[in-house]
């Protein structure tokens, strides 16, 4: 365990604070374990890059018994940091009702297959390896770059990820080219899958009826993006894409920016790579945040895309999105503050490979080696803190938003900050002796907002409501 300490961040506020994050060790014994993700409950699913899926309970217990066992049905992993395996795990967003889910794999051939799955029937804590529906499946030229995310949108829709299909320098010219599915983001619907018909085009594509360009298309120009997620307060997505010579990048839209060209292999982040033949600079996608192999510390050259923080055991972590390096071992976050996404990389040890989002939108971190870490703040827990008693009601609300403080001891006067869900403050008032402040609200837009309350003594707690 390593502390981060007196690192000094806004969270995409202008109040700055101190905070102390921290890893806390909560299972061990994994085999290659490259993606995180939970069913809708308290449990997670650890993929192990060999072909299995592992149930981690919310004690830090592992069953015996994997999930999902098709060891034989994925490529061995032939050498050291080979990328192909076992690498995605997208659960239906009705699963606990159709018991499906999805996994995206490299085969024995080589080859990228997206599959669903149906839990066991006579044990449904179990899948059923048997109930594979090959969903879509695809070509790789080489054996590295198979991006292999797989994550279903606020839309119900299933977005896949894909690498440029490997070696150096995008030598085919993959990421560029609309006419196959290599280095792009994917958008089906596989909501009325079948043999005959596994999967349907949402309309809204970007490329539907495109000449030369293949329907399932949502973005592309992407090099690697091992890791991608969605913003679970705003469905933004983000993309941590694996840079080439010298620079990690990272990419972010809302749910509806289709069609977006992130500029590879034309661009490496916001440098120009190799653009002969290449679209004007205008029409590309450049990304929120960037980092250079050689600077700054530790050698850089495997960015692992993570999760914005949206949990409500750490007020300090609110908005920040968190991801790493394999190779410098470095746990980062961004921070928007003055109109940009700003960053801070700090020193861990581990081959950090993936993150993870619980049901409650706490974040976990895995280590290549077979270790999950969860994500915390040692200095401000809700535990710890003298406002975790603290109110605010109705949510959502309309024209008044009462803050409780009834059961509180804090210390008076309290400051009160409401801010946009991008971190512009939008009303600052103080509390002095009232046990339920109430604060008109009648003057702001409908929406997501983010109250933030500061003791006298200087704890702090953050609450997301709703504006009707």
């Amino acid at each position: 365990m390593k502390n981060l300490t007196t690192l000094l961040c806004c969270i995409c506020f202008t109040l700055c604070f101190s905070q102390d994050l921290e890893l806390d060790l909560f299972a061990t014994g994994f085999d290659n374990p490259v993606n995180i993700k939970h069913a809708g409950d308290d449990r997670l699913f650890i993929v192990e890059q060999d072909g299995r899926i592992r149930i981690l309970n919310s004690d830090g217990t592992i069953e015996s018994t994997p999930f999902l066992d098709i060891d034989g049905r994925v490529r061995n992993l032939d050498f050291i940091g080979d990328e192909r395996g076992l690498l995605g795990l997208a659960f239906h967003p009705d699963y606990s009702t159709n018991g499906y889910f999805f996994v995206n794999y490299i085969n024995n051939s080589g080859n990228t297959v997206i599959s669903r799955f149906s839990r066991n029937t006579s044990n449904p804590a179990l899948a059923d390896p048997t109930s594979e529906l090959i969903i879509l499946t695809f070509n790789q030229p080489f054996s590295n770059h198979n991006g292999g995310d797989l994550a279903f949108g606020a839309d119900s829709y299933l977005y896949i990820s894909s690498g440029d299909g490997g070696s150096s320098g995008d030598p085919q010219n993959n990421s560029q080219n609309l006419g196959n599915l290599l280095g792009k983001i994917l958008r089906i619907d596989v909501n009325n899958s079948s043999i005959s018909n596994p999967y349907d085009i949402p309309s809204d594509n970007p490329f539907v009826g495109v000449s030369a360009a293949s329907d399932e298309i949502w973005a592309y120009g992407l090099r690697n993006p091992w890791k991608f997620s969605f913003d679970r307060l705003t469905n933004d997505i983000w993309i941590a894409d694996v840079g080439q010579n010298q620079f990690e990048e990272i990419n972010r839209a809302s749910s509806t920016d289709a069609g977006l060209n992130y500029g590879w292999r034309c661009y490496e982040a916001n440098d120009i790579f190799n653009n002969s033949g290449c679209p004007n600079s205008s029409t590309l996608t450049f990304p929120v945040a960037e980092y250079n192999h050689f600077n700054d510390g530790d050698f850089k050259c495997s960015i692992t895309g993570g999760y914005r923080y949206r949990g409500a055991t750490y007020p300090n972590f609110e908005g920040l999105y968190f991801f790493a390096d394999y190779c410098s071992e470095e746990i980062g976050f961004l921070r928007f503050e003055g109109g940009n996404w700003n960053m801070t990389l700090e020193g861990f040890s581990g081959d950090w490979v993936a993150f993870g989002e619980d049901i409650n939108g706490e974040l976990l971190v895995s280590s290549l080696s077979g270790d999950i870490f969860k994500l915390s703040d040692a200095l401000l827990s809700v535990e710890d803190n003298e406002l975790s008693s603290v109110t605010i009601f109705p949510n959502p609300a309309e024209d008044i938003l009462s803050v409780d403080f009834s059961d509180n001891s804090s210390s008076i006067p309290t400051e009160i900050t409401i801010y946009d869900i991008q971190g512009k403050t939008v009303k600052s008032l103080l509390r002095t002796n009232e046990m339920i402040k109430d604060i008109t609200i009648s003057d702001l837009k409908s929406g997501f907002y983010i109250l933030r309350i500061t003791s006298e003594g200087g704890q702090q707690i953050t609450e997301k409501f709703v504006i009707n």
